[in-house]
């Protein structure tokens, strides 16, 4: 009866009705049965995650992400370089920039180095996943960008902080690749788009924190304490990756049972691995004689490993790059991060200079916080409304950002503060509420098991042609022209090809395909283990505990 039932791992979860017939009609369960039904479901072995919790908790880790972010990009951190005038007088300067003597060009790409880690690590990860339990992945990216954050403020000169931020992108990789999907797992699904919302509303309000809390810190206690604190802070995170009991993802295989439940295995064989401890002679034979067969083998099975990952890794990104929706979806957003990447950075700064603004970094953090949250949950509440599909999330991206990239580009032109602080209020509440619609887009155009790479890819993207190019490209081009208000309206006209680009995704044929298990088709192990993490009910849960019963 037993080995029967280890050879059909395709049956589909139960029911809670049917999970009671089932208590009715089994008796003693296997030990392999045990394993199995702890594996399909996390809630006997982390019943302290609920949904909402982890939520909170990918939350209060991206805001910290991007509060380093705003924090680097902040007058307090980044700072000035010292001048002189006509007469001889000179002042120094203040910040990484003053203390480093950086010119705006190294200056831009100082805060473009972390996108090398990033570009380096997000596809590892992303395939790592299948192999390794992704919430661990997550605890190493934190424990090394918790590291690198502690560099930063011991960094002596430009290329000890370079290679440090680019540290924070490795650590930075695992997060944002694996972070999304665990959460489009556990959303409601009329409410998926709201979901991914609030997790990506701490991108600007990240961005706005860091220019408020890097002003003050730097201002008082030095731009080091700044990246000391940011370290101390996210070292709970990092702890927690490792101690907590790991979670599952739609479409993979557990890695710990992996080796447990492919099909074919003997019964026999599982019962040596459950049963042995050392004192049965036989049975310790038998192993040793495995063991010694093994490292015969141990070579040329790395070997192919390593050529099956190439192997899928390749053939995953050959898939993902010829699905038209995703690569639409993806263009438009490099030309939205490339002008969104540039506020970030220089807008604190061109506020400064084009209006005189003493507190820049309070005033665009405050405006970036407010707007950026109101937008963000906005986005994701309207397409909710609207429904939650591919078309309507390309109406959505397009129409708000050309509306919104109006507004920013008539802000950029008024002489009044007042004038420009309303206009640009609007626009950026406008241009927010692109960052649930862009994200689910990315998420609902591809199977399940290439949503760590399809969000891997979408990342390293937008950075590597969006925002790491145009904070440099903005500095170059502010050294030439020499006019703050000038260089702005550049940048912001280039919200409108976004928009169009987006636009062009309405007419797509586009289908939503992340309920459909393309895995149980390639393997009927991983069929056995896509059910949604944390949504389970009573009558499964107790199945699940009266299968622990001797």
């Amino acid at each position: 009866m037993a080995q029967n039932e280890i050879h059909h791992p395709e049956i589909k979860p139960q029911t809670s009705s049917q999970s009671a017939e089932t208590n009715n009609t089994k008796s003693k369960p296997s030990s392999l049965e045990t394993q199995m039904s702890t594996t399909s479901t996390m809630i006997p072995t982390t019943s302290w995650f609920t949904p909402k919790r982890l939520l909170a908790l990918f939350c209060v880790i991206n805001l910290l992400n991007y509060v380093d972010r705003g924090a680097i990009a902040s007058n307090g951190v980044n700072g000035s370089r010292g001048t002189c005038t006509e007469g001889g007088t000179c002042t120094s300067g203040t910040g990484i920039q003053g203390d480093f003597n950086l010119n705006n060009f190294e200056d831009g790409v100082l805060s473009s180095a972390f996108m090398v880690g990033l570009l380096v690590a997000s596809p590892i990860f992303a395939s790592l996943a299948k192999s390794v339990n992704p919430f661990r992945l997550i605890g190493v990216g934190l424990s090394v960008w918790t590291v690198a954050t502690l560099c930063c403020g011991f960094s002596f000169n430009f290329w000890s902080i370079s290679v440090s931020r680019m540290l924070v992108g490795v650590g930075e990789a695992s997060f944002i690749s694996l972070a999304a999907p665990f959460i489009d797992d556990n959303a409601p699904v009329s409410q998926k788009t709201a979901w991914l919302a609030i997790f990506y509303m701490c991108i600007p309000t990240g961005y706005a924190i860091g220019y408020v809390y890097g002003g003050l810190v730097g201002s008082y206690i030095g731009w080091r304490s700044a990246f000391w604190i940011e370290s101390v802070l996210m070292l709970p995170f990092a702890i927690a990756g490792f101690v907590m009991k790991p979670l599952q993802l739609k479409g993979f295989v557990p890695a710990d049972s992996e080796k447990v439940l492919v099909p074919g295995t003997p019964l026999s064989e599982v019962s040596v691995m459950d049963t042995s401890n050392g004192k049965d002679e036989s049975l310790s034979l038998k192993a040793e004689f495995s063991d010694k067969s093994s490292i015969d083998h141990s070579k040329s099975n790395s070997a192919a490993k390593m050529y099956d990952q190439f192997s899928r890794f390749f053939n995953d990104m050959k898939e993902l790059l010829g699905d038209k929706v995703y690569v639409v979806n993806v263009l438009g957003y490099i030309a939205y991060n490339f002008v969104l990447g540039a506020y970030s950075y220089w807008g604190p700064k061109a506020g400064y200079n084009i209006y005189h603004m003493t507190d820049a970094d309070l005033i665009f953090g405050g405006i970036t916080i407010v707007c950026g949250i109101l937008g963000t949950i906005a986005g994701g509440l309207v397409l909710d409304f609207m429904s939650n599909t591919l078309p309507n999330a390309f109406k959505l991206l397009s129409i708000t950002t050309f509306i919104g990239a109006a507004f920013c580009f008539g802000a950029f032109l008024f002489r009044s503060m007042y004038g420009f602080l309303v206009l640009f209020a609007i626009g950026e509440l406008l241009v927010f509420a692109t960052q649930g619609p862009v994200n689910y887009v990315s998420l609902h155009c591809v199977k399940p098991s290439l949503r760590p790479l399809s969000m891997a890819i979408s990342t390293v993207a937008i950075h590597i042609f969006g925002d790491v190019p145009s904070s440099p490209l903005v500095g170059v081009l502010q050294d030439c022209i020499n006019n703050w208000r000038t260089t702005a309206l550049i940048l912001t006209s280039i919200l409108f090809p976004a928009a169009g680009i987006w636009f062009i995704g309405i007419f797509l044929h586009s289908v939503d395909i992340f309920n459909e298990d393309d895995e149980q088709q390639e393997s009927n192990v991983e069929g056995s283990s896509t059910m949604p993490l944390l949504q389970v009910n009573a009558g499964e849960i107790s199945t699940s505990t009266r299968s622990q019963e001797p």
